[in-house]
Parts: C-alpha cells; structure tokens; sequence
C-alpha cells in the first residue's frame, strides 16, 4: 500500500487514504481524507502533527457510550457524530456490553458476532455513510478525518465504501484495510483481559472475510454496488463524477514510480 501511515507517539493507526490507483489510471489525492482511531487524550506533540492537517471536518461513527468514555476534539474542525451503536458489536469496547461475549466464547463465535457487525454497517447503518459522503462534497468540507475507536471496522468499511465508489480495485482496498493489523498497536487490548487470548486476538484484528461478508450482503440486497452507492448512499452519477473530480487526480501527477509497502 502506499505509505502513507502518519506516526504519533500517544495512538496509532493514523493514515492518509490519498495514492492509491484507480482501474481508469488515476490516483486518490493525498491530503484530503485520513482515517484513524479514537484521536483521545494526544501527546502535545501529537496534537501539533495533528493541528498540520488542516483538518476541517470529522466524521465520529462511535456510539454514544464510546464517546462520553473517550471525547474526541480537533481544534479547527467540525465534529459530526454519525453513531454506529454497538448492537450487535459495533465497537469493540461496546461488545462486551452487549451481554453476547462471555469467557466461553470461541473464536469462531467472535468472527461470526463480526461478521453480523459488518453486515449491519452496509444494510442498516447506510445512512451514517451517505452523512459521510456528503461531507466529502461539501466545498469547505476538506480535509476530512473519519474515525471510530480502533479506526478498523466501522472505519475499515467507510474508507472500502470510500475506495470503491472512486474505483479503486478491490485488492486495493482489502489492502488498505488489511493495513490495520500492521499500523494498529491495539492500545485498547487491555479492554478484554477477561477473554480467552485467541478470541481477543480476533477480536483486534482485521479480517478480510468480514469486510467480504459486508460487500456481498449489500449486492445481495441491492443487485450491484453501484445500486447501493445510488440508492442507500446517495451517489447519483453526477455525484460520483464530483467526488471523483475532487478526490482523484490524473495518473502522471503521481509518476511511475514504485510505492513503498507497510
């Protein structure tokens, strides 16, 4: 992947979605939306790499619960809290409050509880998304930051959703959001000392057949992506090609030069 991971002392797992190629030849632009986790308590250090962003506006898909526990405030930009609850385990701190983890639970029932997750973010919390992608074609909107608490699942399927409407290819975008288990230093492991180690594990990681599950649940139910990004997302043609006009940049302002791999 592009490397385009951005180092902070106090959380990691910060990154710009910006280089990665499209199938008609052109490039995500960097610079304009990054993903992340919960960007909480920053070094003030942090807070300086953070402030040279630019940010102007934050998209938060953490539940209510998520955000009273861990406030999040990016001098600058305006937060817009787009909560994705933890029904059926949303947020990874929130799963345990959803009385369907205990200690006896396997390995396989976490990535099945996951996957129920992911299929939920793309058919029942649609709208949090399209809130999203109206923001990235608000004029004044840009940059933008989406977060969540991990920036791996909720965040992970926004930034695929994001990926794919500009074209990217899917091995792309498994790749960017594969990246989380080498960028990602799991702060909030300590979260889930009561769990067996292996469902822990499982539990922190990104796993393609989660995000997999979630694309063919929404074609399953919409006929195509392009269905869905029209439908539910709000993406008409003309949208696309504005988002597109804004967020990708012709294929010889990036060269032909190789990209460094996380």
């Amino acid at each position: 992947m592009p490397s385009l991971a951005i180092p902070l002392i106090s959380a990691s797992n910060l990154r710009d979605l910006g280089g990665w190629p499209t199938e008609d030849g052109r490039h995500v632009r960097k610079g304009l939306v990054y993903r992340a986790p919960a960007l909480a308590d920053l070094a003030p250090e942090d807070e300086a790499v953070i402030a040279a962003l630019g940010l102007r506006t934050v998209c938060d898909f953490r539940g209510t619960r998520e955000r009273l526990h861990r406030p999040v405030q990016i001098a600058g930009a305006t937060t817009l809290s787009l909560p994705i609850e933890p029904s059926v385990g949303a947020g990874l701190s929130d799963i345990l409050h959803t009385g369907k983890v205990s200690g006896h639970f396997r390995q396989a029932d976490m990535m099945e509880l996951l996957q129920e997750a992911y299929v939920d973010y793309a058919l029942r919390n649609s709208e949090q998304y399209r809130a999203m992608f109206r923001c990235l074609l608000q004029p004044d909107g840009l940059p933008l930051l989406i977060h969540c608490t991990a920036g791996k699942d909720r965040t992970g399927f926004g930034s695929a959703l994001l990926l794919s409407a500009l074209g990217v290819a899917w091995a792309h975008v498994v790749e960017d959001y594969l990246a989380t288990n080498v960028l990602w230093k799991q702060e909030i492991a300590r979260d889930f000392f009561n769990l067996p180690g292996d469902v822990v594990q499982v539990l922190l990681g990104a796993h393609e057949p989660l995000l997999t599950a979630a694309f063919v649940a929404l074609r399953r139910e919409y006929g195509s992506l392009d269905a869905y990004l029209t439908g539910p997302i709000g993406l008409d043609a003309q949208a696309r090609i504005r988002l597109a006009d804004v967020l990708l940049e012709p294929d010889d302002a990036m060269g032909r030069q190789g990209q460094a791999r996380v």
